[in-house]
């Protein structure tokens, strides 16, 4: 539970990270760049109403501005903090705990732009909670207790992110393969003609499905294994008609021996006793943060 309550903070975070890239980094006609709206000094008309870059960014800080503020100061603050005290993480760290978000949440944004969002963001949740428990002593013993105790956690299986159409017929299957041939966007295709409402919506996607997965029948899985990444397959029988699936990523599983995963179980059972928040806001003082928010409080 501790673990599943970080990557929602995680997942939060990177929700804020879009929100900043907004606000911060939109200039000037980035938003609009054509028609009325080329100036950049509206971005959206309504009945007759215009409504201002000035508007919008307001509402923007009104809504977020705290938060996404006190996000760029906890990156800076940890990021500070770790090259004081000499802390790094490795990459195989990174890949550990970027493998349990896929298989936990059975979803991440696609893309390599998105991943490189989690990679970065995981990195600085891993630098924080090295700096929170540096100077905890957790012994051997417990350690591999924990190990014991918590075996499925480090044994990853094989997982598959797919997408699906799901059309009743196999003509509408063939006449779906066909259109993808000629370049149709799979997504589109699966928004517009497929039969499964919770996949439907979301282009298609499944997100990551593992054999221990009971949403989806076998054949599914077995279809998966033999397909190559940003492929699709002949259509499939299954009771409620016929699916089209495309692979956008295999995940390789594996078991992690102890010896592999020891100090991320140090830092687990450090913040399971220590009881606290994964926040960097026990540093700020630390590092003399001074923010605008702060100033606000005071008069």
């Amino acid at each position: 539970m501790e673990k599943k309550h970080l990557w929602l903070v995680i997942a939060g975070l990177v929700a804020l990270n879009c929100l900043t890239a907004v606000y911060f980094l939109a200039g000037p006609g980035k938003a609009v760049s054509s028609g009325l709206f080329g100036n950049g000094e509206l971005v959206a008309e309504v009945g007759g109403q215009n409504i201002s870059r000035q508007e919008w960014l307001m509402e923007l800080e009104e809504r977020y501005g705290e938060e996404t503020l006190k996000d760029l100061i906890d990156q800076r603050v940890t990021e500070q903090m770790a090259e004081k005290y000499d802390i790094k993480v490795s990459e195989k760290a990174v890949e550990l705990e970027l493998a349990w978000l896929k298989t936990m949440y059975n979803s991440l944004e696609d893309g390599s732009q998105g991943e490189r969002e989690w990679r970065q963001q995981i990195k600085h949740n891993l630098l924080l909670e090295e700096l929170l428990t540096k100077d905890a002593a957790v012994s051997e013993e417990e350690m591999k207790q924990y190990y014991e105790q918590n075996k499925s956690m480090f044994n990853i299986p094989d997982a598959y992110h797919l997408s699906q159409i799901v059309v009743k017929t196999k003509k509408e299957a063939d006449q779906t393969i066909k259109e993808l041939e000629q370049g149709s966007s799979f997504a589109a295709l699966a928004m517009e003609r497929s039969i499964d409402e919770f996949s439907a919506n979301k282009g298609g996607d499944l997100g990551y499905v593992t054999w221990e997965d009971d949403r989806f029948p076998p054949e599914i899985i077995e279809e998966a294994q033999t397909l190559k990444r940003k492929k699709w397959t002949d259509p499939i029988k299954l009771e409620s008609g016929y699916a089209i699936l495309f692979l956008h990523e295999k995940l390789n599983g594996k078991e992690y021996k102890f010896k592999e995963v020891k100090d991320q179980i140090r830092r687990q059972i450090a913040l399971e006793q220590m009881g606290v928040p994964v926040s960097a806001q026990p540093f700020w003082a630390e590092t003399g943060v001074d923010w605008f928010y702060g100033s606000k409080e005071e008069k």
